[in-house]
């Protein structure tokens, strides 16, 4: 069996653009966290300076202390809002990593069945075993890959739940 000039530029092809896109996904996704850690470190910035000119402007040792102890639910608020935004981008770029692993697999799986048909067709007599050998083996590859794309996808949604659990305690 051999591949031909068109099937290699095709598949070349088809890994730049897998690699194009993963890249595309991580670079959005990179960004987005850049721009969340710029605009909390902007606020928290901000966030200080006004309390240490509230606290500064008490009148007395109470009122000081009110002062700080009023500031400090807002900072919880934030950082529990920082949180969830920041696993809201990573489980957002998980989820779009996900999808295009589960299409390079499907590509993958139909790739090498179309190869297993055209070696079972041109196999030698005899060789049925191997073909199907090497078929069983395909198909307990593919319930793993199954079996862990459920698993990722369960610990996903618990780990949404767990932070959904977060913020409402945060509140």
């Amino acid at each position: 069996m051999s591949i031909n000039t068109e099937q290699f530029a095709a598949a070349n092809k088809a890994t730049v653009d897998s690699l194009l896109s993963v890249a595309n996904t991580a670079l959005a996704s990179a960004e987005r966290i850049a721009a969340l850690n710029l605009n909390t470190a902007r606020a928290t910035l901000e966030d200080t300076v006004s309390g240490v000119k509230t606290v500064m402007s008490a009148k007395d040792p109470q009122a000081a202390l009110a002062a700080q102890t009023a500031l400090t639910q807002p900072a919880v608020e934030k950082a529990v809002a920082y949180s969830r935004s920041m696993y809201e981008i990573t489980a957002q770029t998980q989820q779009e990593l996900a999808k295009m692993v589960e299409a390079q697999f499907g590509d993958f799986q139909k790739s090498v069945a179309g190869m297993l048909e055209k070696a079972a067709k041109s196999a030698p007599a005899g060789s049925e075993s191997a073909v199907a050998a090497i078929q069983n083996a395909i198909a307990a590859a593919n319930s793993a890959f199954g079996n862990m794309n459920s698993v990722a996808k369960q610990f996903a949604e618990a780990a949404q739940k767990n932070i959904a659990a977060a913020t409402k305690q945060g509140k």
